[in-house]
């Protein structure tokens, strides 16, 4: 199974901003935490952060046909890109949504997402073992397709 996971806009900040809310470690270091956990079953991982909504959309449309699974935290994209919500409707790949703090007990306006009705599921408030989890949905959801 290969799988893409996108992080969106100020994740690369991860470990200096709020880390209070988000944790000390550097987007890299959960990169290499990830690679290191994830499930044998993971045949390749595509990591991916960008600032930019476009260049998330274009992400997506060039893997299209080329990965078995979506893993993205779309940062403040989650509460109105529709362009995202679009593209990830459009090329009918298994996604889940994931934030690492719990977006439940935050600002009223995170609260809302507007992929979350496309995604196959939605992990929020573990931290980094949350991309672990979102590994394990989309490997048990591909296995219940076949």
């Amino acid at each position: 199974m290969i799988i893409l996971i996108i992080n969106g806009p100020n994740l690369n900040l991860l470990g200096v901003r709020k880390p209070e809310q988000y944790g000390k470690e550097s987007l890299t270091d959960i990169e290499k935490w990830i690679k290191i956990n994830a499930t044998p079953k993971i045949k390749k991982i595509i990591f991916f952060q960008s600032n930019h909504e476009g260049k998330i959309v274009d992400i997506i449309h060039e893997l299209y046909k080329k990965i078995d699974g979506i893993i993205i935290n779309p940062g403040a994209l989650t509460h109105y890109s529709y362009s995202l919500r679009d593209a990830i409707e459009s090329v009918q790949i298994p996604t889940v949504e994931i934030h690492l703090s719990n977006i439940m007990d935050r600002e009223s306006f995170r609260k809302t997402s507007v992929i979350k009705d496309i995604c196959i599921s939605q992990v929020f408030g573990k931290g980094k073992k949350g991309y672990l989890d979102a590994i394990n949905i989309l490997c048990n959801y591909k296995e219940n397709q076949l």
